[in-house]
């Protein structure tokens, strides 16, 4: 560097400085560190973390909870207990008894894809994986529903046992639709919400079919 050469420092100008950082002035997010952090004590902080999204979604209302700390932990363990139950029976099956484990899985997980991607498209300002979160808890309901079919069925299998199925999925089916749409409207252009319920909808739609038209092998 030819230049610097002529670079000099005059002696009458002291050079002074601290390099060392005050520990105060940290921010608690470089303060928190989990390496240390015993197993058990990281379960139960995402255990908990996990539970509160799900009475998020019971309780819906516009709240950037789920958005500020998205996981996919509540909506796997939904996708996996809803196919669980839904398998071996089915009104509209003879064979087999029903759907399988890995046709749930795909309807529900693709639908959730499908719905992401279409939001992303009309100009959604939420990320990929928010999205999917939001989707997968907002199926807390309908797996409500499930079990509460499940258990009509152990009583009975007639008229009664039917409307009485029907009235609990139709209200888990509008409050899973309720409590998705209160989380992503907000991140939707306000001319195209409709473009982006109507999926939601029929996803929901797909899977409280699915829910209402299980019997029992």
């Amino acid at each position: 560097f030819p230049g610097l050469a002529d670079v000099s420092i005059s002696q009458d100008i002291p050079v002074e400085g601290e390099i060392t950082v005050p520990v105060g002035s940290q921010s608690p997010d470089e303060d928190y560190s989990t390496l240390d952090e015993p197993v058990k004590d990281t379960i139960m902080r995402d255990l908990k973390a996990v539970g509160k999204k799900f009475v998020h979604v019971m309780y819906p209302r516009k709240s950037s909870a789920l958005l500020r700390d998205w996981d996919l932990w509540g909506p796997l363990v939904l996708c996996v207990s809803l196919a669980l139950m839904l398998q071996g029976g089915s009104a509209d099956s003879k064979d087999d008894g029903g759907p399988q484990f890995a046709e749930v899985f795909v309807i529900i997980w693709f639908g959730a894809v499908v719905i992401t991607l279409n939001s992303k498209l009309l100009g959604g300002t939420i990320s990929f994986f928010q999205s999917l979160c939001v989707l997968g808890y907002c199926v807390l309901p309908l797996t409500v529903a499930m079990l509460v079919c499940r258990l009509v069925l152990l009583a009975s299998a007639g008229t009664i046992s039917f409307i009485i199925r029907l009235i609990v999925v139709g209200a888990m089916f509008g409050w899973s639709t309720l409590a998705s749409t209160a989380f992503l409207a907000d991140s939707q252009p306000p001319n195209r919400k409709a473009l982006v319920v109507y999926p939601i909808f029929l996803f929901y739609f797909v899977i409280s079919w699915m829910i209402l038209t299980f019997t029992p092998q």
